[in-house]
């Protein structure tokens, strides 16, 4: 019997019984790497690459016959792959959509390599990736992006290309790669616009439904120009599966009462769940440690650059109490308060703790979903109560102190955070005390074409002083890493309304080393 503790420890990939083996070239009815190819969760030694086999992307299966099929992967020094250092065959199985997650080793540190794949005659895309130093490495900088809520019809995905052309070891993709539901109507400035472009189907509700959304999404040339040539550490948020789910519990509708007939049945809804995790793993280049099991992924995680930087990757949505207060934007209730609320659980609070207890690394960095900082979201000067962030760690007053007296302990605390369609950053306060930083990074095209400021901006500065930047702009974070500072770039795109636009560094926040505080360049 699996428990929490067994998926926040990792588990491996059992072997799964192979039905017949198709070996014959020309059995596909059209290329099959139609979706590209990705790497991830990079080590000093290694990386994971993907693919999924998909001649027919948004059919059911992918065109593909249910049967597995062999698929031959090189991983080479070179861009021409004279100098193959790696290769071998992996299947392609239809339970899985076809999906390859092959986990590379024996590379050697903190340089870059090159993968394709070949699959009945066919050749893919060209990959490119990067293994990270080796774990006790002086290392003297790191530059890498953060990215992600990535709304299919609010906007085209031109910052990706603009992204890919980035010199990154790596890009931190924070969640929400699809959503949940097709909109009829978006809206700027309060006045309705039609849909840049359309998902295919109107609500997602079995694995079927899932993967076509992966399909469409990954189908746009600039989401595969990017995860072709920068590594990912991918984690998802909530319209994986649908609006501010947590742990068992579908938020369908804010100040829904549990027991109301409306409300989605928490068995009803893990199947939900257990659908869209898989299609989520099937879609994402991650180590097979993350194959959903009884509905659950060990998703947390950590990564280490050399002596530079240990990054935590959380898990902000499986193991969370549900939202107090109803959920949504509101002044608080009591049980924001409450001793007995859990952000990350138990066992991945314990596990964090022995991470950030071990040291080693000059900046010690959680990427992570939502917000940290408990902001007062008034904006208009006739707003007389502090309004909370329900969804974010505001809404658990408890076990976000519990984080921030471990920053207390420790130098050079970052939090990279996403879920906000807008650019901001600030300090992590505890009883006057600053003991970290935070960057919210924008999305890449949740929101539509945004502006430079929300309304109500200034507003809301001014109510919030540890608040440094804010921007209402889509686009992503590059995050410059050194030994005597960190640097955030906040880089915007003019439009997502068109497919092609024109990216600017917007703002850049700096951290000083052994400053907890941020600085405005």
């Amino acid at each position: 019997m699996y428990n929490r503790r067994h998926f926040l420890t990792g588990a491996t990939l059992a072997g799964l019984a192979a039905p017949a083996i198709v070996r014959a070239q020309g059995i596909l009815r059209d290329f099959p790497f139609k979706l590209g190819v990705a790497a991830g969760d990079p080590a000093s030694d290694g990386f994971v690459i993907w693919t999924r086999l998909a001649p027919e992307p948004m059919e059911r299966h992918g065109g593909m016959p249910l049967t597995n099929v062999p698929v031959e992967w090189e991983v080479a020094s070179d861009t021409g792959f004279r100098d193959v250092v790696a290769k071998g065959t992996e299947l392609a199985r239809p339970e899985l959509a076809h999906s390859v997650h092959v986990e590379v080793a024996g590379l050697l540190p903190d340089r870059p390599y090159y993968y394709r794949f070949t699959a009945a005659g066919e050749r893919s895309l060209r990959g490119r990736a990067r293994t990270l130093p080796a774990p006790d490495a002086r290392v003297a900088a790191l530059k890498f992006g953060v990215a992600g809520c990535q709304h299919f019809e609010s906007g085209f995905y031109g910052a990706y290309r603009h992204m890919a052309r980035e010199d990154l070891a790596f890009v931190y993709h924070y969640g929400d790669f699809i959503y949940e539901y097709q909109q009829n109507y978006l809206y700027d400035n309060g006045l309705p616009i039609r849909p840049v472009r359309r998902y295919e189907q109107r609500a997602l509700i079995d694995v079927t439904d899932f993967r076509a959304a992966y399909a469409q999404t990954l189908l746009d040339i600039d989401q595969q120009a990017v995860r072709s040539v920068h590594a990912h550490l991918s984690s998802f948020d909530d319209h994986e599966i649908i609006n501010n789910w947590v742990s068992d519990t579908a938020n369908w509708k804010m100040d829904l009462p549990d027991n109301d007939p409306d409300a989605a049945p928490a068995d009803v809804f893990m199947l939900k769940k257990q659908a869209a995790l898989q299609a989520w793993y099937e879609h994402m280049p991650v180590r097979k440690a993350l194959l959903p099991r009884g509905g659950m992924i060990a998703m947390n995680r950590e990564f280490r650059y050399g002596d530079l930087m240990a990054m935590q990757l959380l898990d902000t949505r499986q193991y969370r109490t549900d939202q107090p207060c109803g959920d949504g934007f509101k002044p608080a209730c009591s049980d924001v308060f409450a001793k007995d609320r859990q952000v990350l659980g138990r066992a991945q609070e314990e596990w964090l703790g022995r991470n950030l207890a071990r040291g080693g690394a000059m900046w010690n960095t959680l990427a992570q979903q939502v917000t940290m900082m408990s902001l007062d979201r008034r904006r208009r000067p006739d707003e007389t109560q502090k309004i909370l962030n329900i969804d974010s760690w505001a809404g658990y007053e408890e076990p976000r102190q519990r984080i921030l007296s471990r920053f207390a302990r420790l130098k050079n605390c970052i939090v990279l955070t996403g879920d906000e369609h807008q650019n901001f950053c600030g300090d992590l306060v505890q009883r006057d005390k600053v003991v970290g930083a935070e960057f919210v990074a924008t999305s890449i095209s949740s929101g539509g074409d945004g502006s430079d400021k929300r309304s109500g901006t200034d507003e809301w500065l001014a109510r919030n002083p540890e608040l440094k930047f804010a921007n209402d702009q889509r686009g992503y974070l590059v995050c410059e890493v050194g030994r005597e500072a960190w640097q955030t770039h906040f880089m915007v795109v003019d439009k997502v309304t068109t497919p092609v636009n024109n990216l600017s560094k917007r703002a850049t926040a700096v951290v000083e080393n052994g400053v907890a505080g941020i600085k405005m360049a």
